[in-house]
């Protein structure tokens, strides 16, 4: 695997550990543990996007990165 693969690898892995964990009620939606997944491994996979060219997944993994990044700040807010 390349560089570009383990960005988006970890990244993607990263999102999937915080709906999982999630589903399985270890955390909920509002917890600052899967805001963070969510937020690093968005970003984490937008830049493997971006590293390979690849415009549907900048798009989808940055829009997810942002609406993550607004939790996060709404949720300091609270």
């Amino acid at each position: 695997m390349t560089f570009d693969d383990w960005i988006g690898f970890l990244g993607v892995f990263q999102i999937l550990l915080a709906y999982l964990l999630n589903v399985l009620g270890k955390i909920h939606n509002k917890h600052l543990a899967f805001i963070l997944l969510n937020l690093v491994g968005a970003s984490m996979a937008c830049i493997a996007s971006i590293l390979i060219q690849y415009w549907p997944f900048i798009i989808l993994e940055g829009i997810w990165a942002l609406v993550s990044l607004y939790s996060l700040i709404t949720l300091k807010k609270a």
